[in-house]
């Protein structure tokens, strides 16, 4: 499970000339681990480009690799050959604390196990990014976003005081509060129901669509896939199709 570790330091002046489009570059990305006396590739070469305001979801069989290149997209890990560019500023020799300084800034998150603290109020959960910015009015932004999804009302209720669908739009305020460029959605539904779900995936897409945010999620529902302008699926760690190219 990834943690997320948001720091605010500066980062260094680190550019790169990329398409006006694009938010997102991930360059031949391979992720190889350690298993017993072997290599394990869980990813092979993988490339792809993102544009601002696109949707875009990464589709595949458990084992395909779908979670860890959307944790090497958003600079969780690693890869072991590769890069990821992200609005320009390349992820490649950055320490921890300076990748989790870019994605405070850049990257909103939608995990499907939530991943909030559970010691914080709903309302001190949403303001945890901007306040580890140093920024004013995370109050007032905290609050005009769970309004936004609808809970205005719980606004000093605990986690383990709210069901798994408000949770979740906890989280999903959580992860515009910081205006990202990109939001990163792992399973955003798996732990609802069918009717929670659905709620969820309207908020997502329509905040997504006002806020100008681009959206790339990891799901195995391939109707929720099929609601995005591209679909992207991985077998065995490869890009077996890719609704936007022509795979060799």
């Amino acid at each position: 499970m990834f943690v997320i570790r948001p720091v605010a330091i500066n980062l260094p002046a680190l550019q790169f000339t990329v398409s006006d489009q694009a938010i997102l570059q991930a360059v031949n990305l391979t992720k190889i681990y350690r298993s017993g006396d072997r290599d394990l590739a869980v990813l092979d070469d993988v490339s792809f480009d993102i544009e601002q305001k696109a949707t875009c979801a990464i589709v595949g069989p458990s084992g395909s690799g779908k979670t860890t290149l959307l944790g090497l997209c958003a600079g969780l890990d690693v890869p072991s050959s590769g890069e990821v560019k992200l609005n320009g500023n390349s992820f490649k020799g950055l320490s921890e604390d300076e990748r989790a300084a870019l994605r405070n800034r850049e990257v909103g998150f939608v995990f499907q196990n939530f991943q909030l603290l559970t010691n914080l109020t709903t309302l001190e959960n949403v303001m945890i990014p901007l306040e580890l910015r140093g920024e004013r009015g995370a109050e007032k932004r905290a609050k005009d976003l769970l309004d936004r999804v609808g809970l205005n009302e719980r606004l000093d209720h605990f986690p383990v005081q709210l069901s798994g669908g408000e949770q979740q739009r906890v989280a999903l305020a959580r992860a515009f509060i910081n205006q990202p460029k990109i939001l990163f959605a792992d399973e955003p539904t798996g732990n609802l129901d069918g009717d929670t779900s659905q709620r969820v995936i309207d908020l997502i897409f329509s905040m997504n669509e006002e806020l100008g945010t681009a959206l790339v999620l990891v799901t195995h529902d391939l109707d929720l896939a099929e609601k995005t302008e591209r679909v992207i699926r991985l077998h065995s760690g490869k890009v077996q199709a890719d609704s936007n190219a022509v795979i060799a």
